[in-house]
């Protein structure tokens, strides 16, 4: 069921608490895997079979590994199960693959018990970067590699990007696309390229096979 790999994503600067109690009312009612907000928005009181997801380091990446940690281990603290991390764009643009993955082994130290997802921005990045920077992932312990925020201008996920994650990390992580994912079709072809987990913030309509407004 499509419904179970779905992140209910709400990442809007503008929203409010009740924006998210309404997202977190509709990802039960839909049946989604988990809702995906800011950190600001926590403590949150979810279903007992709700994940909560929260983001890292979010939108732009260019925040100090430190800092970074720091903000995802106060948000599992507060109940966050899984936290979605960004790299430093680029420092992947630049090839700079081992400063990644001390970015990325910062915060999987900080949060060694929390599922943590890897954004990658994969439509800013050469295949060869795509690339380098899953393998960095996998090999500094991430549970999944993520295509994208949702708020750069290159763009969201795409097919070929996370054919080309999911090749790389051949099954030692997860893949989840991103951005984009507006309707049902656009979802299905994700999941076929190999995409095990998906962020949407439209999920009603992606679900009910509508297109959606969101990102």
């Amino acid at each position: 069921m499509l419904a179970d790999l779905i992140d209910h994503t709400l990442l809007k600067p503008e929203a409010t608490a009740a924006d998210v109690q309404a997202l977190i009312d509709e990802a039960e009612e839909l049946g989604t895997y988990s809702v995906c907000v800011s950190p600001s928005m926590l403590p949150l009181t979810l279903p007992d079979d709700l994940k909560l997801a929260v983001v890292a380091g979010f939108p732009s990446g260019k925040h100090h590994s430190s800092i970074k940690a720091a903000e995802a281990a106060l948000a599992v603290a507060q109940g966050a199960d899984e936290v979605d991390m960004v790299i430093d764009v680029g420092a992947a643009v630049a090839g700079e693959y081992e400063a990644v993955g001390a970015d990325i082994a910062a915060v999987r130290a900080a949060v060694p018990d929390a599922v943590l997802k890897v954004i990658i921005e994969s439509a800013a990045l050469s295949d060869e970067a795509i690339v380098a920077v899953c393998e960095a992932a996998v090999a500094e312990g991430a549970d999944f590699v993520k295509t994208s925020t949702g708020f750069h201008p290159a763009g969201g996920a795409s097919v070929h990007a996370v054919e080309l994650m999911a090749k790389t990390v051949a099954g030692r992580a997860g893949v989840k696309a991103s951005g984009g994912i507006r309707d049902r079709a656009t979802a299905d072809a994700m999941v076929a390229a190999g995409a095990t987990r998906l962020g949407v913030s439209g999920s009603r309509a992606v679900l009910a096979g509508e297109t959606s407004t969101g990102y």
